[in-house]
């Protein structure tokens, strides 16, 4: 077992025998300061990307998509050129919403999947795929907001991919996880250009190897040279729409032609003071405000009682629960997201709340696996930013020489035709990655994101009362045990929460599990800023390779 364990962490025998992922001490961040500018994300090189464009003249809108870039190379065990995104802007006082999730391809139906044998929408394989946002969503922010030349901007994510990099230990950790679990689920030929892009010379790269991959310089470049017209109307969307079609996938030329990244009006709620800003439907946002609305209504004094978390936890599966029923296409939604934003919601759902768990229904209405960044500059301008591939790498399915891993959104979507989030051609599925942004009076306070599947939302509801209700700096209200509804009363805890309050809980009647590691409990990023003097403060994710860039 040893002799195993000293071969996964290094193949040279000349090489100090460390093991990356042993940590038996606790550590401790601190909040980071800094007056210039600031980039917080889950990649160390990442972060420096962005806070090289800030010292080359550029905003926090270039030093965004320099990181976002920069992350589809160094991180793609979370997302890639292939993925979607999602953008909350601060500039010149005021608030823009960016949502570049891609819809459905247009000859896909419910009928087709049930005609091919799936009962449910498939993980992997060319089927789950929808049209990739990301790289539009570089192009739109740069030509609305950006100072740098998009050619500068993406240098870096050029030249890492080019020159390849060290893996981290949190990224080589879900790299090897992934290849092992790969190698056994995927059969067919059309995953062999992801082991080919991933797992060079048949393997997965280890903690502090070299990666390399000049099929993504040269992809980003392609981007670069024609303002993302090569990978929607040009080369990189032939090569796209032949290899798909080769495997009986359904998106098309004609798909990514068509689509546009598109400015949105962000949703809000005002909490004690606070206004919360979220991107509205189809991302799962809503869930997060929906919750601070109900616990909106209840006093909370202290963090560390059982009546605060048993609360907490009641709130977030309400609003859950709605947030699954309802939540889809923004065009399709049978429900009005301001109504879910009620107080008249907000009560009737409160009142649900007593002494013990309770198992929520969905809310009758009234008849009638991602990254995440926040980055800032001295000027004020601050930009929370998500991007992702969906469940680690994605479908599985890579662009063969070009590095492109593309997303299985489509695995949200149903195929029973009356669910809200129903399949259907040309539409966009609920979505999970979700930047957040909080302001008081008119002014920015900051950027903030808990990026990680469904545990989003609950993150940005457990990080803003951290911060509202708790005082607690940006550091620390990331270091914060977190918990996570699964379904049910059946609720998750990270290993260091409280055993006092886990047993508490259970007299309550959650049934509570006890999570070997961290890791799906989401990884976060804050940056708040002081509007009297224009400090910076971060905090970064301790449950990853975390860090902020600063200046």
């Amino acid at each position: 077992m040893l002799i195993e364990k000293i071969i996964l962490i290094s193949r040279s025998e000349k090489e100090v025998k460390l093991d990356h992922l042993y940590q038996p001490y606790s550590s401790v961040r601190n909040t980071v300061f800094a007056k210039n500018g600031m980039v917080a994300t889950s990649q160390p090189l990442a972060a420096q990307a962005g806070l090289s464009i800030l010292r080359k003249g550029g905003n926090a809108i270039d030093a965004a998509i320099a990181t976002a870039a920069a992350l589809t190379v160094v991180e793609p065990t979370s997302n890639g050129i292939g993925g979607d995104a999602f953008a909350l802007v601060w500039t010149n006082g005021k608030l823009h919403g960016l949502n570049a999730s891609g819809p459905s391809p247009k000859s896909i139906s419910i009928d087709e999947i049930k005609a091919r044998g799936h009962e449910t929408m498939p993980t992997h394989g060319v089927i789950p795929i929808t049209v990739p946002g990301a790289p539009a969503a570089w192009v739109e922010l740069s030509k609305k907001f950006g100072k740098l030349p998009l050619q500068e901007v993406l240098e870096p994510a050029i030249r890492y991919a080019e020159d390849g990099y060290p893996l981290t230990p949190i990224l080589g950790k879900y790299w090897m996880s992934s290849f092992k679990r790969f190698k056994e689920i995927f059969r067919g030929e059309e995953y062999q250009p992801w082991f080919d892009t991933f797992a060079p010379n048949g393997n997965a790269p280890l903690i502090g190897d070299i990666w390399r991959s000049p099929g993504h310089a040269a992809t980003l470049q392609s981007i670069v040279e024609s303002d993302g017209e090569s990978f929607y109307r040009g080369e990189l969307a032939e090569k796209i729409a032949n290899f798909i079609q080769k495997y009986d996938g359904f998106l098309s030329k004609e798909d990514l032609a068509d689509f546009k990244a598109e400015w949105v009006e962000p949703i809000s709620t005002h909490y004690r003071g606070y206004d919360v800003w979220e991107i509205p439907p189809n991302g799962q946002g809503l869930v997060a405000l929906m919750a601070l609305n109900i616990a909106r209504g209840f006093d909370f004094t202290e963090k560390e009682t059982v009546e605060t978390y048993h609360k907490q936890i009641e709130a977030m599966k309400l609003a859950f629960t709605d947030g699954k029923a309802f939540i889809t296409d923004q065009r399709h939604m049978k429900l009005e997201t301001e109504h879910l934003l009620s107080e008249e919601y907000a009560r009737t759902r409160r009142e649900l709340i007593e002494n013990m768990a309770l198992v929520p229904d969905p809310y009758k209405p009234p008849s009638g696996g991602t990254v995440y960044l926040a980055a800032a500059d001295q000027e004020g301008n601050m930009v929370s930013f998500i991007q992702s591939n969906y469940m680690g790498f994605g479908s599985g399915i890579v662009i063969p020489g070009t590095g492109i891993a593309l997303q299985n959104r489509g695995h949200d979507f149903s195929l029973d035709p009356e669910h809200s989030n129903a399949l259907q051609p040309g539409k966009k599925t609920y979505h999970t990655i979700i930047p957040g942004f909080l302001t008081k009076d008119n002014q920015a306070v900051g950027p903030f994101g808990v990026m990680g599947g469904y545990m989003q939302p609950q993150g940005h509801f457990q990080v803003v009362m951290n911060t509202v209700d708790f005082h607690l700096n940006p550091q620390a209200a990331l270091d914060a045990p977190r918990w996570q509804w699964i379904e049910g009363k059946k609720i998750v805890v990270e290993a260091n929460f409280p055993n006092h309050l886990v047993q508490a809980l259970i007299r309550l009647g959650h049934q509570i599990e006890i999570a070997p590691d961290t890791g799906g409990f989401g990884r976060g990023q804050i940056i708040w800023r002081n509007p009297e003097t224009g400090v910076l403060m971060g905090g970064t994710e301790s449950r990853t390779d975390g860090s902020i860039a600063a200046w």
